[in-house]
């Protein structure tokens, strides 16, 4: 073998490299298997003392110079079909917003286009700012200066602005508020204190993706992410205002710690010595960090002056991980009376680094004045514009306007307040609090500081939060309670045990010796994948487990082609080590054939899909890419080994890639395929039209949530129920809406999916479809109903995603038709093979159908448009080995008009190549069987989809592809002897 070295070292450094990263899940198991235990200590799991575990170590070195919050980055992620947690897709609506902008006009043809807007919207893939422009001018409208030259964008268009430049200022508007609207989501998701948030936007849509692992409170989550930005401005408490307060504070902290010790009898002289410390001496700048041990710990264990510790201007800092103890403590009643009543403490939204105690994170904490009712002294919807940019002395400036009612307050506010500082607030955070050098009287403002470009920026947007709406809505929401996501990982753990087990077994039985080589090669593929998930920082999903068992079937096709090709080139007489060398140089071509048009599905996948399918696609690319190294590199080094030893040894017979169970099978196969093709063509297409008469019969496909709209739930009970009893029941409560309820599993669970209220995107909806079920649960209270799991998809949304999944199909055809004919160089190649997919896709769908007539109703969805697509790039594998052999025969450029010799060919290659095409396909069989039994409910169609598609696509590599190919030649011979196609060996010998 070429290049052996540079192969073995690759392995080690990557083996290496895979082994390191793979370190971090290890270590953030045990961190979390600590955190739980902490969490158990009282003989009940509280969830909130485990995420105070690992915020307590979340900044923290604690594995090889990482922090906490590196190693938890770092590790294996899952997704929260397998550990819990909550998705919402948010979609920020540009219609408000350029609604907003026109100052809520009611001209009667700007109302007419933004309808329009709205209705194109759900059949175009357009930006929705461009469509509303269209249909701006088809309704006659002329200039858009006359809608929005406003006081609201004065400064930035006039009523002489030309429509290019109106347009430019809404474009520019809208992407500013879908932005703001991120910063803040993003924001607000740092303060739910969960581990490896995911908040990201989905490129060309007003959308929003947020993840949340491990919440317990969807409802709360959902409420705060959709709430209205609320930006204010506060006079801001020096510290001299309040440090009686604080002096009060230290010495009730320090008396309640002492009683705590007393009754534990543990208070000792010392303790009583430092009783009376107060914080004052903490704080007074001189020797504080020397009092910081005189402090007693509080009730928590958390020293008075490791709570707060004094900054620069004033403030007071907070560490990270003991605001949630911070926060505690000013919530309590005795505690409230120490501070003057219309003094609030926030945070500043920006943490630093405290370099003097060990580099910890800290946040900076304001106390704040609030008038009656916890009003601010002025609020955001008085701000008419906000800009980032420098002064005369280069320094970032950020300008404000107000609008009169605003110039007017503001100017009493800033009157009274010279010298002192007004703070910045949003969402309670504070983003700035800047001195006031003297009273502001119309509006005008400006805020220097040691501001970068980035936080000029961001400040001016969140002024801007005040002045247009950019509300969000929730588009797509999941809920997975941490029981079922358990139960995900133990069925796709199961799945993928047992899935290799039998491959394992398969190769071994079927090969021998060289079974075992393809198995090792199999384990360093699984430890690659999953190292390189790793690396990558991508997430494991349900589907992505199922994406990891479909690889453990094709991956070993590679070593099936490769052993096939070798005991041909054995049957030719060539040596032992002669013959592996050619083996694997002659099925290399075919192997990366079958894995690229199979990647190209796979990148498609991710382009087209979100989530957890998504993920699938992710797995499913990193697998056939380690798939061939490891199958067809590392497996030559072993083999060539394995070879050179039984050589040396003299057994060199004794090697075979056969067993008693393989011996013998296929040999002498010569089966007049390309001659029975029309009834192949019959069976074929006679069955896809009973299937899809099955679909018109029970009025089309079931089609899941994701494609359809509407909310979903997983329910448990604690013994079984009927499915059609619990549909009777809780149907009035939905007022006759669709409603469908079947079991879900196993007979004590449901899943019950409704439309009622499906174009009511807001949360109340989502709360009132919610309570119609619980009060429908309610009947069977003695079998305790437990929600598990929650899903809603808008209908907008929902048209999306099923567009981009038809979408998908058709360019994962149109690109394997390009690879084909850039491959084989014949436009006849490409058609056979994707008219062969097409079948596949059409035969599975309609198996659908027929399956749903007798009873057994699948849902078609994402994940089972990835199982479609993944048959295609399975299907094409067996096709592209048995074109690739008829390349062998005729050359890379055949002349295909010589028709006989063309049936003679593939009658040849087919029959050549079957051993390959039925054993490549019974791998993936076996793990796609594992799948449809052990893969639990979520991936039912997926298996099932896998199931029929590993049969009919093997069939249609064999009776399809290559007999198209026959049939679309040109028709230069048409006239060639019915004897050639019967018999190809007559026609060999007429040549």
């Amino acid at each position: 073998m070429k290049n052996k070295n540079v192969t073995i070292w690759l392995t080690g450094i990557i083996s290496l490299l895979c082994l390191f990263f793979l370190t971090y899940t290890w270590k953030a198991n045990n961190i979390n298997d600590d955190a739980i235990k902490y969490a158990s200590k009282s003989g009940k799991y509280v969830p909130a003392k485990k995420q105070n575990f690992i915020d307590s170590l979340w900044k923290e070195k604690v594995f090889l110079g990482s922090t906490t919050e590196e190693v938890f980055k770092r590790q294996l992620q899952k997704g929260l079909d397998l550990q819990g947690g909550l998705h919402v897709i948010l979609e920020v609506s540009p219609i408000e917003i350029i609604r907003s902008l026109s100052g809520n006009s009611t001209d009667a043809k700007f109302r007419k286009a933004l309808t329009d807007a709205q209705n194109a919207q759900a059949t175009s893939n357009e930006n929705i700012n461009n469509l509303f422009y269209d249909a701006y001018a088809k309704a006659g409208g002329t200039s858009l200066a006359i809608v929005f030259a406003n006081s609201t964008n004065r400064g930035k268009i006039n009523y002489q602005s030309s429509n290019a430049e109106v347009k430019k200022m809404i474009d520019s508007e809208v992407e500013d508020a879908i932005d703001r609207s991120y910063k803040i989501i993003r924001s607000r998701v740092d303060k739910f204190g969960v581990t490896n948030p995911v908040i990201q936007r989905i490129p060309g849509s007003g959308r929003i993706q947020v993840e949340l692992p491990g919440i317990d409170n969807p409802e709360r989550v959902k409420k705060l992410l959709t709430g209205a930005a609320k930006l204010e401005f506060c006079e801001v408490y020096e510290i001299q205002s309040y440090n009686a307060g604080l002096e009060q504070l230290g010495a009730y902290l320090t008396s309640k710690d002492l009683e705590e010790k007393i009754a534990s009898k543990k208070v000792t002289s010392t303790d009583t010595s430092k009783a009376g410390n107060s914080l004052e001496s903490a704080l007074a700048g001189k020797g504080a960090a020397k009092k910081d041990s005189a402090l007693a710990d509080s009730t928590s264990q958390i020293g008075l002056a490791k709570l707060f510790f004094p900054i620069g201007n004033g403030d007071l800092g907070v560490f990270i991980k003991d605001t949630a103890k911070v926060n505690e403590i000013f919530r309590r009643p005795e505690v409230k009376t120490m501070f003057p009543q219309d003094l609030s403490f926030v945070y500043d939204v920006k943490s630093k680094t405290e370099t003097t105690k060990g580099n910890r994170d800290f946040v900076e904490m304001y106390a704040i004045k609030r008038l009656a009712g916890g009003k601010a002294a002025l609020e955001g919807d008085v701000i008419s514009d906000a800009r980032s940019d420098y002064d005369e002395m280069r320094r970032i400036e950020v300008t404000m306007g107000m609008n009169s009612e605003g110039a007017r307050k503001w100017k009493n506010v800033t009157a009274a307040n010279i010298g002192k500082r007004i703070a910045i607030l949003l969402d309670n955070n504070v983003y700035s609090a800047p001195v006031v050098n003297g009273e502001i009287p119309n509006g005008r403002s400006s805020i220097t500081g040691s501001f970068t470009l980035e936080e000029g920026q961001d400040l001016a947007n969140v002024l801007k939060a005040g002045k247009l709406p950019a509300p969000t809505r929730i588009v797509e929401e999941a809920y997975v309670g941490p029981s079922l996501g358990k139960e995900a990982i133990n069925q796709g753990y199961l799945s993928m045990a047992f899935g290799l087990g039998l491959v394992v077994l398969f190769m071994i039985l079927y090969y021998g010796n060289p079974g075992w080589v393809a198995n090792i090669a199999l384990i360093f593929n699984i430890f690659f994948i999953i190292g390189v998930l790793v690396q990558i920082t991508a997430v494991l999903t349900l589907p992505g487990i199922a994406g990891l068992v479909l690889t453990l079937g094709m991956a070993v096709d590679a070593n099936v082609l490769i052993n096939e090709r070798i005991k041909e080139e054995l049957k030719a007489g060539k040596g032992l080590l002669n013959a592996i060398n050619i083996g694997y140089e002659k099925a290399l071509s075919a192997i990366i054939d079958g894995n690229v048009t199979t990647i190209l599905i796979g990148v498609i996948l991710i382009i087209f899909s979100a989530g957890s399918v998504k993920g699938f696609g992710v797995v499913l690319c990193i697998g056939l890419i380690t798939s061939v190294f490891t199958s067809v590199f590392i497996s030559h080094i072993i083999m060539e080994w394995l070879a050179k030893r039984v050589i040396a040894a003299g057994n060199e017979k004794k090697m075979t890639f056969e067993t008693f169970i393989s011996k013998g099978v296929f040999a002498n196969l010569n089966f007049d395929f390309i001659g029975k093709r029309k009834y192949s063509y019959w069976a074929s297409w006679g069955l896809i039209a009973i299937g899809f008469a099955a679909i018109i019969y029970k009025g089309g496909f079931n089609l899941g949530v994701d494609f359809k709209g509407g909310r979903s739930y997983i329910v448990e009970f604690n013994s079984p129920v009927e499915a059609s009893k619990v549909r009777d029941v809780i149907s009035p409560n939905f007022r006759n809406n669709s409603l469908e309820v079947k079991t879900y599993d196993t007979n004590d669970k449901l899943k019950i999916t409704t439309s009622y209220l499906v174009e009511d995107e807001s949360l109340e909806a989502s709360n009132k479809v919610k309570d119609a079920l619980s009060a429908g649960l309610s009947n069977f209270s003695a079998q305790a109903p437990k929600i598990l799991s929650e899903s809603k998809v808008g209908a907008t949304i929902a048209d999306d995603i099923l567009r981009t999944s038809f979408l998908s199909i058709f360019y994962s055809l149109i690109s394997i038709f390009i690879y084909i004919w850039i491959r084989f160089r014949k436009w006849q190649y490409s058609l056979g093979g994707v008219i062969a997919l097409l079948h596949d896709a059409l035969i599975v769908l309609g198996m659908v159908g027929i399956c749903r007539v007798f009873g057994w109703s699948l849902e078609v969805d994402q994940v089972f448009i990835a199982a479609v697509l993944t048959v295609i790039g399975y299907s094409i594998n067996d096709t592209v080995v048995v074109f690739d052999r008829i390349r062998e025969y005729l050359g890379p450029n055949p002349d295909l008009s010589n028709k006989p010799l063309m049936i003679e060919t593939i009658n040849k290659s087919i029959n050549q190549t079957m051993s390959r095409t039925v054993m490549t396909a019974t791998t993936v069989f076996l793990v796609v069987t594992v799948l449809l039994f052990f893969g639990g409910e979520v991936l039912r169609g997926f298996s099932f989809a896998m199931f029929i598609g590993c049969l009919i696509g093997t069939y249609s590599s064999i009776f399809v592809a290559a007999p198209i190919v026959v049939d679309f030649q040109r028709k230069k011979l048409a006239t060639a002897t019915v004897t050639a196609e019967i018999n190809p060996s007559k026609s060999n010998k007429k040549k």
